[in-house]
């Protein structure tokens, strides 16, 4: 993708810099590797909710590799905006409980993609990972409204510790867990407690489970449960979710993830 792509969401300010226009829904163009729309509303206010999707924000192809494999290993849905312009314009989708921010970036440099978007009302975390360790950096990437800072060269459970405190705070939470009637999965080690059966989720099969224990007693859609633990681009077979559910319906029971018929899947509060 080159530099020349302008968003029809992102015009130019003064100085090569740009800013995010007033639009209320995303189309990710096929530059993107997705094709569709994603709307501000959602279903039901659905994309008010943020599960662990991730928008990495990075030009580097090595690093960003590096991370995106890190953290779909993790049980996360990571889609990857390769510049400024890019960047500005995925971050008008709410679908994202967090946003890891380069700052050297082409389109519109990393701090100036920060500033907009909160000055824009964009309240989804930031956590800025850069080479950039000068203190004045720091305090002015903290300043223009980031929520942690992370200079590079990192560890990467360093990385995954710092984006589960962010998000904790974020919800006023102090637990790492998340706990039902039936279950209790803990967000730091993926172990998976249910029916007297404990065992560490696989990637795919923790994702699933978060998206789900984030809001037990609301039915999913298998369209919904897709779109938050799969990436930009990521092939998916049509019974996917299906193959996945049954998985842990046989280790965990048939009660562990309700089939209502015709409507989706849910967990019981």
């Amino acid at each position: 993708m080159g530099n020349s792509y302008r968003s029809p969401w992102v015009k130019d300010i003064p100085h090569g810099k740009a800013e995010l226009s007033t639009e209320v829904s995303i189309v990710y163009r096929r530059q993107f590797g997705f094709s569709g729309t994603r709307t501000i509303a959602g279903e039901s206010g659905f994309n008010h909710f943020r599960f662990m999707r991730v928008l990495l924000i990075e030009d580097d192809k090595q690093i960003g590799d590096g991370l995106v494999a890190a953290l779909k290993a993790a049980g996360m849905a990571v889609d990857w905006a390769r510049d400024g312009l890019m960047a500005l314009e995925a971050l008008r989708d709410p679908a994202y409980a967090i946003a890891l921010l380069d700052l050297g970036l082409p389109g519109a440099d990393g701090m100036t993609v920060l500033k907009s978007a909160r000055q824009h009302g964009i309240e989804t975390p930031v956590l800025i990972i850069t080479a950039r360790d000068a203190v004045e950096s720091r305090v002015t990437g903290l300043d223009h409204g980031a929520d942690d800072y992370l200079v590079k060269p990192f560890e990467v459970p360093e990385l995954l510790a710092r984006m589960r405190a962010l998000l904790r705070r974020r919800a006023g939470q102090t637990d790492s867990r998340l706990i039902t009637s039936e279950a209790v999965l803990d967000t730091a080690t993926h172990q998976f407690s249910c029916g007297g059966r404990t065992e560490t989720l696989s990637a795919r099969g923790y994702a699933l489970m978060r998206v789900l224990m984030e809001r037990p007693g609301h039915i999913f859609s298998r369209v919904q449960i897709e779109e938050y633990i799969y990436g930009w681009g990521e092939e998916v077979e049509s019974n996917a979710v299906e193959v996945l559910i049954h998985s842990l319906r046989r280790k965990f029971g048939k009660g562990v993830i309700l089939n209502i018929r015709g409507a989706g899947w849910m967990v019981p509060k």
